[in-house]
């Protein structure tokens, strides 16, 4: 055993997207951090598709830069197709989505972790936590190193006991071309903690050289391609489209062919998929009325002839994929680069966690990303970022930082993760928060940046050009409740001969762009100073003002809520104790350990009367713990 002399406040094991958000928080809080992996050229890898962002996941993107992370960053430098996703509907579901180049993004990250100052990287193969006392102390290697830390967080992605199928041949691994860990998640057992089996699959890698893309469909991204971050001004490097196909009867019937050497079909596979992204052959099976399915393919860097077919993720053997894909038009004469496959992996039950990511069973040990049985870069990244801000706190006996529900989607998955638990691969979507109109992408500076500057994450300078931008959408505001017009005859021919109707009554030029079917740009023929204002402070003062009124109701709603959250209930409390809860009540809260009274009413099965007599019992609860 080669035991190193320093001790680390806080240990990342993995280094994907969530192990990069946690090392990079943590270092840059000004705390020693180490991040081990077990391939240092893998950091930042996309295991899957080669894209960020997309419906809610952008919304996750936007929140972390807030905050002070680094995706939104690295995907504007990394960038090659940038395009916003649902803008006919309200702005609430307005996404941001980007394909990136796929090496550059690793390897721009891999470079961000490389030079962050209080950060160390080592290759290695974590076998063993070390536990003492019920407090995390650090880990041991597959080749008996040992390093010691205040903290841990484990990001192992889809490591633990990882196994690849493709047909019936399956073999360990925690991605195509790695190893698993296979001794990690038996130690978590022992410890006493829940850990389930969750799969997931990816899809075959194509040769662009053997695909006739003058047959198919061409899809190009925005122009100008809008930015992620909130400090990147534009994106510099080449734009390239993506190309639609479809399959068809014949790749159906193809599928179906294979069923019987399908790991999925013969039950090989026991791990519980995910339910919003099935493989094709479960598609094709589900729905067997659908004539075809889409497929993006999607370009995997500006400096590679591999494509990546978004749409038909598969584990059905090699033979069978190459013929389906060869059925498809545009494809007839493809070439697998690399064959598509399914994983399965352990994962921990989260509802063992506290909303900081904190282990309840174990001190000082965090877990984010798939190990909290998500998929997704995006929600793997905010985990991370929330476990290495609250890691730091830990070690520095702070309060952990808690995002509420009506504060970010962050805070949104985190809570339905820790209060109701998964049965599946998470994956966020916007008709998961009930605020959404409140958690919108454009507005995530509003929301975040403060407590962004508050935990250290961001620097006097950009918060002072946040602080800017505010005063820049209230000075807007003035202007438009401050325009009055009068109903007269000039006026109203003015008016009309805009487009915007007349009016009875004096009016505002609030009241007016409140108007159904007014624009910005039809105010600002009425009053030229508005062209002066910054387009994305002009884009989130219109919001603002048009849905006032939906908004207002949301924020009365998280008003009203206030209380439950603010009712915090002892980690220590007898929930044995309390009259009138059922034994199934009771059961479920002390599953949870709720942090707040907010959290018990959103925990499956309890009623409000469970929550009203858990909150007069509170009333009685001494300062020593006892009623």
């Amino acid at each position: 055993m080669h035991p190193y002399s320093k001790i680390y406040d806080v240990i990342v094991v993995g280094a994907g997207h969530a192990g990069c958000e946690a090392a990079l928080a943590a270092a840059r809080l000004g705390h020693p951090t180490l991040v081990v992996t077990i391939n240092v050229d893998h950091i930042g890898e996309m295991s899957c598709n080669p894209a960020v962002g997309g419906l809610a996941k952008g919304h996750l993107v936007r929140e972390i830069d807030a905050l002070g992370g680094e995706m939104a960053k690295n995907i504007d430098a990394t960038g090659i197709q940038f395009r916003r996703l649902n803008t006919k509907k309200g702005p609430a579901v307005q996404s941001s989505r980007a394909q990136a180049d796929k090496e550059r993004y690793r390897l721009r990250m891999k470079g961000v972790l490389e030079r962050q100052e209080n950060l160390d990287i080592k290759q290695g193969l974590v076998d063993a936590l070390i536990v003492e006392n019920g407090a995390v102390r650090g880990i041991m290697t597959s080749i008996q190193e040992r390093f010691l830390g205040k903290t841990l967080i484990l990001t192992t992605g889809t490591f633990l006991k990882g196994l690849i199928h493709i047909g019936l041949k399956n073999f360990p691994a925690g991605r195509m071309g790695d190893p698993p860990s296979n001794h990690l998640s038996d130690q978590l057992r022992a410890l006493g903690l829940r850990v389930g089996r969750f799969k997931t699959g990816t899809t075959p890698r194509l040769d662009g050289r053997t695909i006739d893309f003058s047959r198919l469909t061409p899809q190009y991204g925005d122009e100008p391609p809008v930015p992620f971050s909130f400090e990147t001004q534009s994106i510099r490097q080449a734009q390239v489209p993506c190309y639609i196909t479809y399959t068809n009867k014949k790749t159906h019937e193809i599928i179906k062919t294979g069923l019987d050497r399908s790991p999925l079909f013969t039950g090989v596979i026991k791990g519980i998929g995910a339910r919003y992204c099935p493989s094709i052959e479960d598609k094709v099976v589900r729905f067997p009325d659908k004539a075809r399915h889409q497929i993006f393919l999607e370009p995997m860097g500006l400096e590679t002839t591999e494509i990546y077919p978004n749409g038909v993720p598969t584990s059905l053997p090699v033979d069978v994929q190459i013929k389906m894909l060869r059925s498809i038009e545009g494809l007839e004469q493809v070439e697998i680069v690399r064959p598509g496959y399914a994983i399965e992996y352990d994962y921990v039950d989260p509802v063992q966690l506290k909303p900081s990511l904190e282990c309840k069973a174990i001190r000082g040990l965090f877990l984010a990303g798939q190990i909290n049985g998500t998929s997704g870069y995006e929600e793997a990244a905010g985990q991370g970022l929330m476990a290495g801000i609250n890691a730091v706190r830990h070690v520095r006996g702070e309060p952990p930082i808690i995002l509420g529900r009506a504060q970010a989607y962050i805070g949104v998955m985190i809570d339905d993760l820790v209060t109701k638990g998964t049965q599946d691969p998470y994956r966020m979507f916007t008709s998961r928060a009930e605020y959404r109109l409140l958690l919108r992408e454009d507005n995530a500076d509003l929301r975040l940046r403060e407590i962004g500057h508050q935990i250290g994450l961001v620097s006097d300078t950009l918060y002072e050009k946040f602080k800017q931008k505010q005063e820049a959408i209230e000075r807007l505001m003035a202007l438009f409740s401050d325009v009055r017009l009068n109903p007269r005859p000039d006026v109203n021919r003015t008016l009309e001969g805009l487009g915007l109707g007349s009016i009875n009554q004096p009016a505002t030029l609030m009241d007016l762009l409140k108007r159904p079917g007014t624009e910005l740009k039809d105010i600002t023929r009425l009053d030229s100073r508005i062209l002066s204002f910054d387009k994305e402070v002009a884009e989130q003062t219109t919001i603002l003002i048009k849905y006032d009124g939906y908004i207002r109701r949301q924020m009365e709603q998280v008003e009203r809520l206030k209380h439950l959250e603010g009712t915090k209930i002892p980690e220590d409390f007898d929930y044995q104790a309390v009259p009138g809860l059922s034994n199934e009540v009771k059961e479920k809260l002390l599953r949870v350990r709720p942090v707040s009274l907010g959290q018990a009413s959103r925990i499956s099965g309890i009623t409000p009367a469970a929550v009203s007599i858990i909150q007069i019992y509170l009333k009685k609860w001494g300062k020593n713990g006892k009623p």
